[in-house]
């Protein structure tokens, strides 16, 4: 049976010659398995780049209960970028967010709207900020906790090693808003993504080791 989502791509793997599995995370079904046929063949190979990673898709999908693989009918992309894939500095953030959401976003998740579309939007932000955006993904994880069952209500409750002045800029990062430009130095930037991850292991058995981090790190 056919039905219409949206979609968030997380992860591809390749299968074959020319084709690939791909995570997808959906509005009506969250975590989808597709499999998508000779995209990475010559003649093919534009369409790679619908499957990068947090590439907001509109999607007709087949379903079909049981199923661990699914296909897609029919795919487009919903919100085309405009920085985020030449932004070497966004791209970086980019993957390292899409490791985290895939080791991070359960597959047994039945409501997930409102996960959804705190994801989707805020990637649609991403995309359109200009300036101030190196800690966006700090931003984002602070704010992502709450809908993974682990919210961040009150900051100081959950990093007590941190001094008064990093407490601060967590707390500013979990309640602005992300145009809202924060000043933080590079040291202080990777000492508190140090933290926020710290945090994440805590609550999060699958997230282990962080493949992209390090990349991100020489990057910001």
């Amino acid at each position: 049976m056919l039905h219409k989502t949206q979609g968030v791509v997380f992860k591809y793997f390749k299968y074959r010659d020319t084709s690939i599995i791909v995570k997808i995370f959906t509005r009506e079904f969250g975590i989808q398995t597709y499999i998508v046929n000779g995209v990475r063949s010559k003649s093919a190979r534009s369409r790679i780049a619908l499957y990068q990673p947090l590439t907001l898709l509109d999607l007709v999908v087949y379903r079909k209960n049981g199923a661990e693989i699914n296909r897609i009918s029919e795919v487009k992309c919903n919100h085309p970028f405009q920085t985020l894939s030449t932004d070497i500095k966004k791209t970086s953030i980019a993957i390292f967010l899409a490791e985290i959401l895939y080791k991070c976003v359960k597959e047994e998740e039945e409501d997930v709207s409102d996960l959804f579309d705190f994801i989707y939007h805020s990637i649609e932000m991403f995309d359109h900020i200009n300036t101030g955006y190196e800690n966006f993904h700090l931003q984002f994880l602070l704010k992502l906790a709450r809908y993974l069952g682990f919210g961040l209500d009150s900051p100081e409750e959950h990093f007590l090693t941190v001094d008064p002045e990093e407490l601060n800029i967590l707390k500013t990062l979990v309640y602005n808003s992300y145009e809202e430009g924060i000043k933080i130095s590079n040291a202080q930037r990777r000492a508190l993504l140090d933290q926020i991850i710290r945090f994440y292991k805590v609550h999060v058995e699958t997230l282990k080791e962080i493949n992209s981090l390090q990349v991100l790190k020489e990057i910001l």
